[in-house]
């Protein structure tokens, strides 16, 4: 996850930490919503992700 946030950061010129931080942020909101990119990060760690019963 942190390897495709560092992508969509590139290029981008943020002045303080505070500007980087709100975007970073934003970010990951972004990222909250769609559950195919979470899953598919999870999928590639091929580790077993289910709930335990």
């Amino acid at each position: 996850m942190w390897s495709h946030l560092k992508r969509s950061l590139t290029n981008l010129t943020k002045h303080t930490i505070a500007e980087l931080t709100v975007l970073v942020k934003t970010r990951l909101k972004r990222m909250q919503y769609r559950s195919g990119l979470l899953v598919g990060f999870l999928t590639s760690t091929k580790l077993d992700y289910r709930p335990y019963l």
